[in-house]
């Protein structure tokens, strides 16, 4: 089986994959603290749980926003699985040739979900990514990585009120009974959520107009299953979009290297 690994700001989301078929998933929190021995025994734990052995493991592929964590997991694939990680990133096929200016600066996450994205739905496409910063990833019908914008998450901008107002409090994120609020809590509720919802439509008209095509739109992250039903711009939520990519890249980089 292939273990995968999507590490980001806020969570790291797990998969095994048997063949094609994703067959477990889960998410643990990002901590930069915890060592390798820990992440180990607490994926070790969670395999057990699920009646799944370590010698199970075969290959493992790590696609990581947070560089310091990175050789963690690297070395907890060595140490708890016998088996030396692929790394998205340069060096690594990926099969999607990236027209950013600088190709380096392009978060792992934000291809995987793109390489994913395009060989279930064909191009143009754009593809969002609702997680701790809200991406906007375009890619052509050729399957060319365009580039894209980057906001910050709705979960950010929430936090942003709390800290940097004297009297507004933490909130909630969910959707308001009605825009305007009555209550403090329901006015942030609405700016939050409303307004989230039209920043979010206007990039699509944005980018489309760019592009001159009605790309199709994509979303995956922790907000997108709630986002997605209010945008009827989205065609399609994809939760695990990202550690379907990685096990597309695995399996291009596995053929290449046979």
């Amino acid at each position: 089986m292939l273990l995968a690994f999507d590490v980001g700001n806020t969570t790291i989301a797990i998969g095994l994959f048997r063949g094609r078929q994703l067959v477990k998933s889960w998410k643990i929190e990002t901590d930069t603290d915890k060592t390798s021995d820990e992440y180990g025994v607490l994926l070790l734990n969670l395999m057990q749980a699920c009646a799944l052995g370590a010698g199970e493991i075969s290959g493992a592929i790590i696609s990581s926003v947070v560089p310091p964590l990175t050789p963690v997991i690297e070395e907890v694939c060595g140490t708890c699985f016998g088996t030396a990680p692929m790394v998205v990133g340069p060096g690594l096929k990926t099969g999607m040739p990236i027209l950013y200016e600088t190709p380096l600066e392009v978060g792992a996450d934000r291809i995987t979900a793109s390489v994913a994205a395009f060989e279930k739905h064909g191009g143009p496409l754009i593809v969002l990514d609702f997680g701790t910063a809200t991406t906007f990833d375009v890619v052509s019908a050729k399957g060319e990585y365009l580039g894209g914008a980057i906001s910050p998450g709705v979960r950010i901008s929430a936090e942003a009120l709390y800290l940097k107002t004297a009297k507004l409090p933490r909130i909630e994120i969910r959707k308001p009974k009605k825009a305007i609020g009555r209550t403090t809590v329901a006015s942030m509720q609405s700016g939050l959520y409303f307004g989230y919802i039209g920043m979010v439509t206007r990039m699509i008209e944005e980018i489309r107009k760019e592009l001159g095509a009605e790309a199709r739109v994509v979303a995956t992250g922790g907000f997108g299953g709630q986002l997605a039903a209010e945008i009827p711009a989205i065609e399609a939520y994809e939760p695990d979009l990202v550690l379907e990519g990685l096990r597309i890249i695995y399996d291009r980089n596995r053929e290449a290297r046979d």
